[in-house]
């Protein structure tokens, strides 16, 4: 095989890969549907539940966010016949295809804020001052 045929199954390889990544993130895209996705993994929530855990998102963005999940069947609405009209919402089995990407992404940001908000080392404190 030559260079130049290598070079383009790469380039293929890396075109097919991003393609993949742009398709999830148009799924999963804006500030609010792994937030909801997060939060359903834990089990069925209503909706006015999913608007207190999913802090800072407004009723009808919230609505509109569940309607896109809903149409990529990831979130699964169930009304039932009762007074007043109570809505669930859960994730579908295609929708718990997500979890172990959510979970690695809470993984992350956990260590993320770790790294991020640990206090200065004393030792890295003294070094940076006699560096002055």
């Amino acid at each position: 095989m030559n260079r130049k045929t290598q070079t383009s199954e790469k380039s293929e390889t890396c075109t097919e890969h991003l393609r993949a990544i742009h398709d999830t993130m148009d799924v999963l895209n804006g500030k609010w549907k792994i937030a909801i996705i997060g939060s359903l993994r834990f089990g069925k929530r209503r909706f006015m539940e999913l608007q207190r855990e999913v802090e800072g998102v407004g009723s009808k963005m919230l609505s509109k966010e569940l309607r896109e999940l809903e149409m990529n069947e990831l979130v699964r609405r169930t009304v039932y016949d009762t007074k007043p009209v109570t809505v669930e919402y859960e994730l579908t089995d295609y929708g718990k295809t997500l979890e172990s990407i959510i979970d690695e992404m809470a993984k992350w940001g956990h260590s993320h804020r770790k790294r991020i908000m640990h206090p200065v080392n004393q030792l890295d404190l003294q070094d940076a001052l006699s560096h002055l």
